[in-house]
């Protein structure tokens, strides 16, 4: 078994998530009393959201540079980034270090494509939704993602997220707030709708929706468990 190392704290609610689907996954798949090696660095939430909304992205390429290279001092063999938003510098990232990095975006296209949709809402902190890196990556796959079109719409988004999923606070005012706007993407024609930042399947599950969604926190634990048990 490989020995994965999670960058988490982003938030550390999300990271509690990744740690129990690896771990239920490779039991799944080697029964008894086998569970995942892994070494967990959890960084700073508040760091992290700090540089991201200053627009210090250098600051945040260092701060998890820094988590990746201690994983690598400990002997993981690869690199889970335990939140979609910190893959805005995975590329960049995985040029400085000498381990793979399970990239989120990648298996979640994978995940998109295997079910045959072309055109998907993409939810996420507003990084996510407004930058290029997450919506590059699916477009590259053959995949047409669409965002909230309203700046009211993606700060909802991002404020709930930061302020209440990060923290571990689930309200039913906010779930129907995020119901409301997947409805609207669904109008606009998303065929399926990624849930594109750890925190959002702690309020909205499959469940709730009628289309296809895409639980990003658990794809990419699906994936770790692969690389884990890969021969």
């Amino acid at each position: 078994m490989k020995k994965l190392g999670l960058v988490g704290g982003m938030s550390w609610v999300s990271t509690v998530d990744y740690y129990r689907f690896i771990n239920e996954g490779v039991n799944a798949k080697l029964g008894g009393l086998n569970y995942a090696e892994c070494i967990i660095y959890s960084v700073n939430f508040n760091a992290f959201v700090s540089n991201n909304t200053a627009g210090k992205w250098d600051d945040t390429f260092h701060i998890l540079l820094d988590a990746c290279q201690n994983l690598e001092k400990a002997g993981a063999e690869a690199i889970v980034l335990c939140a979609n938003t910190a893959h805005a510098v995975a590329d960049r990232l995985e040029t400085e270090i000498n381990l793979p990095i399970i990239h989120i975006v990648t298996e979640t296209a994978a995940a998109i494509k295997a079910a045959g949709l072309r055109k998907v809402g993409l939810l996420g902190t507003k990084f996510t939704m407004e930058m290029d890196f997450y919506k590059d990556k699916l477009v590259s796959s053959g995949i047409e993602p669409i965002v909230p079109a309203t700046q009211e719409s993606r700060d909802f988004i991002q404020n709930t997220l930061r302020d209440e999923l990060g923290k571990g606070i689930i309200r039913e005012e906010t779930r129907k707030g995020y119901l409301a706007i997947i409805d609207e993407l669904i109008r606009q024609g998303a065929e399926g709708i990624i849930l594109g930042c750890t925190e959002i399947p702690m309020i909205i599950s499959q469940a709730d929706v009628p289309v296809p969604v895409f639980d990003t926190t658990q794809i990419h634990s699906d994936a770790a468990v692969a690389f884990a048990l890969a021969e």
